[in-house]
């Protein structure tokens, strides 16, 4: 990405707070047939330390990736979203696009198949738990376990990640506050996150 000092986002727990509000990830591998890219749902793995993340691949996409062999790339992708110029004052006329975006770098451990069933369980039951009526593996253990064979488990500590969150900090508070308006209605999450770079800074108390 495009290196912006100031859209820079290098504290790790922001790195987490992403990956659990944005779980669709994409996969991509320096493959010796060439670059392969595959999108799977991550979870944390609230337990280790540092950032580690688990997931899956269906079969044969961990043969294509050379799952395991090498270093991958891993692409969480937040809230985006146009930004017109006419949110600005008037006369301006160049639009951007606003985002937050964090890329991991890891080497993939792969997970036995009883470790790849537990992980598989935890990705379910992440996502059931909001759900009226939600179900679980546990359900048809039997059956599940027949289909998870079918799936290769991962999980890859995050040894190095480039973030960015460029939420028009280079605007004045205004400015900002007007996008954040029109975004509101469109696209709250991105609006939220603007919220979130732009509140003003809370008081220093006197020496």
């Amino acid at each position: 990405m495009r290196h912006t000092p100031h859209y820079l986002m290098t504290d790790p727990d922001e790195v987490k707070r992403l990956i659990r509000a944005n779980a669709w990830a994409t996969f991509v591998s320096p493959a010796s047939t060439g670059l392969v890219a595959s999108h799977y749902p991550v979870i944390l793995d609230e337990a280790a330390d540092g950032i580690t993340i688990v997931s899956h691949f269906g079969r044969p996409d961990e043969v294509l990736h050379e799952l395991g062999a090498h270093e991958v790339l891993v692409i969480i992708q937040g809230p985006h979203d146009y930004v017109s110029p006419s949110w600005y004052a008037p006369g301006e006329v160049i639009p951007t696009w606003n985002h937050v975006t964090a890329h991991l770098y890891g080497t993939p451990e792969i997970l036995s198949d009883d470790e790849n069933y537990e992980m598989l369980n935890r990705l379910t039951d992440h996502f059931e738990q909001h759900q009226a009526g939600g179900r679980s593996l546990a359900d048809d253990e039997a059956g599940t376990r027949r289909v998870a064979k079918g799936t290769v488990g991962l999980r890859m500590r995050v040894d190095r990640f480039d973030a960015r969150a460029k939420l028009s900090q280079n605007k004045a508070p205004d400015v900002a506050a007007n996008v954040i308006a029109n975004l509101d209605e469109r696209n709250p999450a991105l609006a939220d996150e603007m919220r979130r770079v732009h509140a003003p800074a809370a008081p220093q108390p006197p020496m």
